[in-house]
């Protein structure tokens, strides 16, 4: 499925998502089955396909980690696992040594350097996003799995500091 296709939008990686959102409820509300309750079954059952696709791309384009893969894809660059080990070892070590602080922060319940650290990361996965999207509009897809796996590995400490949050903040 090209979810780009689905909702009619360019194969681009930066998205206008209050725009696209309208989209999606739009296409969601044209494809809602109470419309299609007097149609023949086969008539039901394509519009609630339809209705199926329409929403799961809107879970993929919304996504910046699940749209890089789809254009990826789409180009025909290795995606999934594949993708993930195209870090870079100098990268890999770093976020080994932030991972090692943050488990220092969370042991000694330092919340405030959590937090800290969450915003280096967050600033470091905005640059990654901002270079995916420069990189797709130039159509080097070819060279950006390593930046995916970047987003894939800051996306994951980002979650790791949510959990540590909730649970020292109890």
């Amino acid at each position: 499925m090209d979810p780009f296709a689905t909702l009619g939008i360019p194969r681009t990686f930066t998205v206008d998502l209050p725009a696209l959102e309208k989209t999606h409820r739009e296409l969601s509300r044209a494809l809602h089955p109470d419309r299609y309750v007097d149609a023949g079954a086969t008539e039901r059952r394509a519009a609630l396909s339809k209705a199926v696709e329409v929403n799961e791309a809107w879970r993929i384009v919304r996504d910046p980690i699940r749209r890089a893969d789809a254009l990826l894809a789409l180009a025909g660059v290795a995606t999934g696992e594949e993708a993930r080990s195209t870090a870079s070892p100098e990268f890999l070590m770093e976020m080994l040594e932030q991972r090692e602080a943050l488990a220092e922060a969370k042991q000694a319940r330092d919340l405030e350097a959590v937090r800290k650290m969450a915003t280096s990361v967050e600033a470091q996965a905005a640059e990654v996003e901002r270079a995916l999207g420069e990189g797709f509009a130039a159509g080097k897809a070819q060279e950006l799995a390593g930046k995916l796996a970047e987003l894939r590995f800051y996306r994951r400490f980002l979650d790791e500091v949510s959990l540590i949050e909730d649970e020292l903040a109890a």
